[in-house]
């Protein structure tokens, strides 16, 4: 059994990262620090100084901030928090804006000075907007996580502040304890009055917005191209609804998703292939809890050595979490997950993020692929060995592994895709 601090230890983390969020969580955090800066100033700022990481910049470039009317990009996003935003709602920050607010965001957005500057931080996750109106200025910074306020300051005068404790990594993600092993006894042997009602939450929410996403016309259409020119299996299906739940959210639909690891599209993928294989099994509500443990689980399992932002594909770890979640449902063995860890992570590993778009459906849909791939692996006695590429003896090394690639090997390739997106694409 495992112990009960440990128990307690896993529960807060899914407390921590299945989160409610309208929108993609990068605009998102920028219109959260929008909403307390205009709180702290008490007024509208005349102008705006934004500073922020690359990798900000790159999943801000692209997507549409729900709300504000298909408004795109940074301003869309400090205007929407200016103008309406309410900051108590954290991650949620925009998602109550009426239709009529929309014009005053558009007029905001076009007629303020803003200066947005590629800040020099080692944080990939910083935001820091500067206000000022009349004599009055105020300052807001969040950095580590999306909704992590490190200061606040008016005319001066600190009014709140946080130690940054160290560049990469999550604040308080002291995450060393979880293993896979730990990972499957914890969802085989929690209470599930614990979980219940977050992952109730997952399994609602996200359900919903792929549905949205299947029924609408939405970005590419990843999902509804899958259902219609690929077989009408499990499998499709379960990459068509991950799928479709980006197609929509990238493209600005209002509707909240259950985000994992800070990211809307990691939460999808991580839950929807699992909700998807648990209804066509026909296993009970309390067998898709255990197994949206495992997935979420090893979803971020792989994340905490990643940090919240890299170059290195969300989706394909939460397409790995996925994996590992069905083939809790079809198998249950610590051998069979394990195995299908492994064999997915060889599969898409280097896979680069070039921000927060359409196209990350496709990646999805191809993440997913992978996971399941690496279980139909280990039912045929397949599998990759260790010194096949980052794989190594151990999933928990392998996936150790994924962790230097993304934050040390990554590095520069993410400077490389910054300024690509920033300068040579229009």
């Amino acid at each position: 059994m495992l112990d009960p601090k440990i128990v307690d230890a896993y529960i807060e983390v899914l407390q921590n990262e299945l989160l409610l969020a309208t929108g993609c969580t990068e605009p998102i955090a920028i219109a959260y620090a929008a909403a307390i800066l205009r709180q702290t100033l008490g007024k509208l700022p005349e102008r705006i100084r934004v500073e922020v990481s690359g990798n900000i910049i790159k999943n801000v470039k692209s997507v549409v901030v729900p709300n504000t009317g298909k408004l795109k990009g940074i301003r869309a996003a400090v205007a929407a928090g200016i103008i309406a935003g309410e900051a108590e709602q954290h991650l949620q920050v925009i998602s109550r804006i009426p239709p009529e607010a929309h014009p005053e965001i558009h007029r905001y957005s076009r007629q303020t000075p803003m200066e947005i500057i590629c800040a020099d931080t080692p944080w990939q996750l910083d935001i820091q907007l500067t206000g000022w109106a009349g004599e009055d200025s105020a300052a807001v910074r969040i950095a580590e996580s999306h909704s992590n306020v490190v200061l606040i300051s008016r005319n001066g005068e600190t009014l709140l502040s946080k130690p940054l404790v160290q560049p990469n990594v999550d604040a308080g993600d002291d995450r060393d304890f979880m293993s896979v092993e730990d990972i499957l006894e914890f969802a085989n042997t929690v209470e599930l009055s614990r979980v219940r009602e977050m992952l109730d939450r997952q399994i609602d929410f996200n359900s919903a917005i792929a549905k949205e996403g299947l029924e609408g016309d939405w970005g590419a259409n990843i999902g509804s191209v899958i259902l219609k020119e690929y077989p009408q299996d499990i499998r499709n299906e379960a990459k068509a609804w991950a799928a479709a739940g980006s197609d929509a959210r990238m493209s600005g639909c209002e509707r909240p998703v259950v985000i994992v690891s800070g990211s809307g599209n990691q939460g999808m993928t991580a839950s929807l292939p699992v909700i998807r294989y648990a209804l066509h099994l026909g296993a009970s509500r309390d067998q898709l809890y255990r197994a949206l443990l495992i997935s979420d689980l090893v979803t971020i399992h792989q994340k905490s050595g990643i940090g919240r932002l890299s170059a290195y594909c969300g989706a394909v770890s939460a397409g790995v979490g996925a994996g590992a979640g069905i083939a809790y449902l079809l198998d249950g063995s610590y051998q069979a997950i394990a195995h299908t860890i492994v064999n997915a992570v060889a599969i898409l590993s280097g896979t680069i993020c070039d921000g927060a778009k359409p196209s990350c459906a496709a990646k999805i849909a191809a993440s997913v692929d992978a996971g399941i791939m690496g279980y139909s692996m280990y039912k045929s006695g397949q599998q990759f060995y260790s010194g096949d590429g980052i794989v190594t003896k151990g999933v928990d090394n392998t996936i150790a592994n994924v962790g230097v690639l993304a934050k040390q090997g990554m590095q520069q390739t993410d400077r490389v895709i910054l300024k690509i997106m920033t300068e040579r694409c229009v």
